[in-house]
């Protein structure tokens, strides 16, 4: 396919040159802060968000199949995300968009050696977004967080120069439909592995707190002892 911007008369280009021309003015060291957090920094915030969610969920865990399905949602996260980026090899190799850097003179690439041929979509939009809207289907306000690393991440990649800012917006909607509409299937699919696993005595704490399950009833610390003592008690 035709590439989708060759000129600067293009909204998409006129915004690339506007968003990249920030690179040129910035110091040094904020250029290399972005390079660094556009390839590296968002996507491991959003593992570690992902992480510290799932830390959350499992700690305020209640009886019943809440903790599972609620686990089971986090789970579906990066999952789409990794279901997105698959969707996207065949669409990078159908649309066959060049980087801006390569029809377009002027811009400051920050990654210049660091690039494969392709540019629509952009992986890391795709990837943080879906992660991101997965998190808010599970916990909404680790789900806005996780939006608003994606769209930082999104910023980045058209700063960088290594992206037009429709790679990122078709990264965000590839992200964005993978999460929302494969949802109820995986849910259906995840939901009893979960279950299984919260049945686990020895996978069980990875659903809720050790504290939380227990063979088969809820456990509370302290009722093994206080069962104990009834039963020495009866006995004298």
């Amino acid at each position: 396919m035709a590439v989708l911007a060759e000129s600067g008369s293009n909204p998409d280009v006129d915004l690339l040159y506007e968003i990249n021309g920030l690179a040129k003015d910035a110091p040094h060291w904020v250029d290399r802060a972005v390079e660094f957090v556009g390839q590296y920094g968002m996507l491991l915030a959003t593992v570690l968000l992902v992480v510290w969610c799932w830390w959350s969920m499992r700690r305020r865990a209640g009886s019943g199949d809440e903790a599972a399905s609620s686990v089971a949602s986090l789970v579906w996260a990066p999952l789409a995300a990794g279901i997105a980026v698959l969707v996207n090899v065949p669409i990078r190799g159908f649309v066959d968009r060049p980087r801006p850097f390569v029809d377009h003179q002027g811009l400051d690439v920050l990654l210049p050696g660091g690039t494969d041929y392709y540019s629509f979509v952009s992986d890391n939009a795709t990837i943080t977004m879906a992660v991101g809207v997965g998190l808010f289907v599970a916990n909404r306000t680790f789900g806005l967080v996780g939006i608003g690393l994606a769209l930082l991440e999104g910023f980045s990649q058209v700063y960088m120069g290594v992206h037009y800012p429709t790679d990122v917006v078709g990264g965000f909607a590839l992200g964005t439909a993978a999460a929302l509409l494969l949802s109820p299937l995986a849910m259906a699919l995840l939901t009893p592995v979960m279950k299984a696993v919260e049945r686990s005595p020895r996978a069980g704490w990875l659903i809720r707190r050790r504290a939380a399950y227990g063979g088969g009833d809820t456990l509370v610390p302290g009722a093994r002892s206080s069962a104990a003592s009834e039963e020495r008690d009866l006995a004298a």
